[in-house]
């Protein structure tokens, strides 16, 4: 799955890249503290592998296209959780990834001053 993350993460920024553990993060976008903000990730547990999309969280509309395969695969609001991934499961994932990643582009942030700040300065 770790392919599936990187191969759709074009120009986001890798922030962590070991074993069992590989996220990515925006380049532009900041979280409140200043760090890039994360996007998306894949992390090994001890009985199962973890796929964290942030897009999914942050713009619901996404979730309405799943198969009822990945649908059940979800924890929580945007944390997908496998012991196996068929083909197909890894195709409509690296989708949802793609869609998700260019979604998430747009997504106005609330601690983020707005364009209109940022263009009168």
């Amino acid at each position: 799955m770790r392919e599936v993350l990187a191969s759709q993460s074009g120009d986001l920024v890798v922030t962590v890249d070991r074993p069992g553990d590989f996220q990515v993060a925006s380049p532009t976008m900041q979280d409140r503290i200043g760090r890039p903000l994360s996007v998306a990730g894949v992390r090994t547990r001890k009985h199962y592998v973890s796929y964290f999309l942030m897009p999914v969280y942050a713009a619901p509309r996404l979730v309405r296209s799943l198969s009822p395969g990945l649908k059940k695969r979800m924890h929580g609001q945007s944390c997908f959780n496998f012991t196996a991934i068929d083909a197909d499961q890894a195709k409509e994932l690296a989708a949802l990834t793609k869609a998700g990643i260019e979604a998430f582009r747009d997504v106005p942030l609330p601690w983020a001053p707005s364009q209109k700040r940022q263009s009168a300065r």
